[in-house]
């Protein structure tokens, strides 16, 4: 039972550390503070703009479905539809997603498509200079075999040759 719990906390450590969850919380923490952002340019910015036509407050915008809305004992009597609160919502959001977009999304995507082509040179000259390497390569040897001159294959011979080893003559064969 104790090695159970000490592979549990072990998963869970392991998965606290990785960066996908740290990054996960740093972004829910920057899009609290984001939403009250937006919030605050709707209701500081969007909502007199809108009140220049009507009511200052977007989220007093209701109509009545069934009776009049009349307000009772702090009660309001009737069906009320609150659409001016779902306009508001649906602008924040759309604030939101803009702001998102263009400021984080578009550049990030134009870095990624530049860092994309960065590699995919890099791979390009990469590959080529293998090939390169391996036509170097081949002219080496064919200059070599060319040196050595047309060789006659029999395998028998007394073994005298020039070459690199510092000596010449022959070898007697066992």
């Amino acid at each position: 039972m104790a090695e159970n719990k000490e592979s549990l906390l072990a998963g869970f450590k392991a998965f606290l550390m990785r960066g996908n969850v740290i990054d996960l919380a740093v972004a829910v923490v920057i899009g609290a503070a984001f939403t009250n952002i937006v919030n605050s340019v709707v209701k500081g910015l969007i909502n007199p703009v809108v009140g220049a036509f009507g009511t200052k407050n977007l989220e007093s915008y209701s109509s009545c479905i069934k009776d009049s809305c009349v307000v009772v004992d702090g009660e309001v009597q009737g069906i009320q539809l609150q659409w001016g609160l779902v306009l508001s919502a649906v602008l924040s959001f759309l604030i939101t997603a803009a702001v998102v977009y263009f400021l984080m999304v578009l550049p990030m995507a134009k870095i990624l498509a530049k860092r994309a082509a960065h590699d995919k040179a890099k791979e390009g000259v990469a590959e080529t200079m293998e090939i390169s390497e391996l036509e170097v390569l081949k002219e080496i040897r064919d200059h070599l075999v060319s040196q050595r001159g047309p060789s006659t294959g029999t395998g028998t011979g007394t073994g005298a040759g020039t070459g690199s080893g510092g000596g010449s003559g022959t070898h007697p064969t066992p």
